[in-house]
């Protein structure tokens, strides 16, 4: 979702410069810093934004890098005159010098300077539209190899909790007949102290050890990770998705983990956790 374009023209003897940044965000933030003589254009810049960069925080600079200037300031000639010459006027009639720094003064008083204020030219807008759109170009082509850069990320990572599951199975059988002889030697102690209901105590067990199996959240934790690839490969802008994946993702490992009841299998899920939490932070950065 981060990139940055830039892109100049030149029109008459200004430079005007068109610079785009772009940081990731929920939805679509548009910022514009404009020249004073295009700030008119301001609403249609933001609708092409909007229209091309869907998502993200986006800061558009648009100036003028010019030999010449945007508004031209001149003197006023006949408002200096007409000050001069009340200032000799008083100066007669008062018995007061005239000053001798003439400039300094008649240029302080109001209104001796004037601002002419170039209108736009519609030729000059056409130009900078097209070099908005270079800019805008060159910010998504970033954006893409971003992309393609997270993409080969998220390979490489949910490849890798798929290898960690495949590693679940053998200490899955171990930890289930360990649970099994450590509830047996449990139970020939107590028989030998009480007598107990074996068929109710037979139910139990089974209940118990049904609840450890994890068949379920391997099943939905493969489908999951099949999903993001599926995702990432077919969706225009699957960055939202690809979050909503991962938690999903999440829960499964999580309740993975609290079913494990061993020590490997429990420092499998943590290399997983490592590999999703990765992942995370950077689905934020994904359109």
């Amino acid at each position: 979702m981060t990139g940055f374009g830039k892109a100049t023209c030149e029109y008459g003897n200004k430079k005007i410069v068109v610079e785009i940044k772009s940081l990731n965000s929920k939805q679509l933030d548009v910022s514009t810093r404009i020249s004073g003589l295009y700030r008119e254009k301001d609403i249609e810049i933001r609708n092409e934004l909007s229209q091309k960069l869907e998502r993200g925080k986006i800061d558009l600079s648009l100036y003028i890098d010019n030999s010449g200037k945007e508004s031209v300031s001149q003197i006023n000639q006949s408002v200096v005159e007409a000050y001069y010459q009340q200032i000799k006027t008083l100066s007669n009639n008062l018995g007061i010098e005239v000053p001798a720094n003439w400039f300094d003064v008649l240029l302080r008083l109001p209104d001796t300077m004037k601002t002419e204020t170039v209108e736009l030219d519609e030729n000059e807008w056409l130009e900078i539209k097209k070099v908005i759109g270079l800019a805008i170009d060159q910010l998504n082509d970033f954006r893409i190899q971003e992309g393609k850069s997270l993409e080969g990320v998220f390979d490489r990572k949910i490849a890798h909790i798929s290898q960690l599951l495949d590693e679940v199975a053998p200490f899955e059988a171990e930890r289930v007949e360990k649970i099994k002889a450590r509830l047996e030697e449990s139970l020939i102690a107590l028989s030998e102290k009480i007598d107990y209901d074996k068929n109710r105590l037979e139910q139990e067990l089974i209940f118990y050890i049904e609840k450890l199996d994890v068949n379920e959240e391997k099943v939905r934790l493969r489908n999951h990770l099949e999903y993001f690839i599926e995702t990432m490969q077919h969706e225009k802008s699957p960055g939202k998705k690809l979050g909503f994946i991962a938690q999903e993702i999440g829960r499964e490992v999580n309740t993975l983990g609290s079913k494990s009841n061993n020590s490997e299998m429990q420092k499998i899920v943590v290399l997983m956790k490592d590999d999703l939490e990765q992942i995370k932070e950077q689905v934020l950065n994904v359109l």
